[in-house]
């Protein structure tokens, strides 16, 4: 379980693919205070952390996982939001984000607006029931606040402090991202849609 605040960037410092899977080589700040077995949010996708070395840690998507994220886009270089999971002693900044990434979204509009950004994004028609007005949403693992919603539209303020030390700073109109909808939306629509 993550809160959706991203702790650190990290930089893909390795791409591996074997069979329909892809390992990846992660160079950050936290990377040398992980364990083997522990939950990492990367862009918002939870991975397993399967071994740390060198200052960098090494984890593992497969298939299931690159068909539903941008994972099967990431190359070296790519920098990447992180996230360590919650603790339950602390403070719950964002909001409950499981680091199961429900799709990918894709960035239609980015304007600057005199030192905050709005960004809108479309997604797919299909979970048009889990997007609220004011509503939250996790983009590559960042909590944000939804508004704006027509259809499969809806847009997203960015203040200077995410945008500096996230990845939203490099998102552009075109660009896909990571999104994992609010889990308790989930859950509402799932018990109505058994209801009918």
């Amino acid at each position: 379980m993550f809160t959706g605040i991203v702790e650190t960037q990290g930089i893909i410092k390795k791409v591996i693919e074997k069979g329909s899977n892809k390992t990846f080589w992660i160079k950050s700040a936290i990377s040398s205070k992980l364990k083997p077995d522990q939950s990492v949010a990367h862009d918002g996708v939870c991975l397993t952390v399967e071994e740390v070395k060198g200052g960098q840690h090494r984890v593992t998507a497969i298939a299931e996982t690159l068909s539903k994220t941008t994972l099967g886009d990431w190359e070296k270089g790519t920098p990447i939001n992180l996230e360590r999971c919650l603790k339950i002693n602390d403070r719950l900044d964002g909001h409950f984000v499981q680091g199961h990434v429900d799709s990918s979204a894709t960035c239609i509009d980015k304007k600057e607006k005199g030192g905050s950004w709005e960004f809108r994004f479309k997604f797919l028609p299909e979970f048009d029931t889990l997007i609220i007005e004011k509503g939250s949403v996790s983009i590559n693992g960042i909590s944000l606040t939804i508004f704006n919603v027509t259809g499969t539209t809806f847009d997203v303020a960015i203040i200077p402090y995410t945008f500096e030390h996230t990845n939203m700073n490099l998102v552009k109109p075109g660009q896909k991202v990571n999104i994992e909808f609010d889990m308790i939306g989930k859950y509402i629509n799932r018990k109505l849609s058994l209801s009918k």
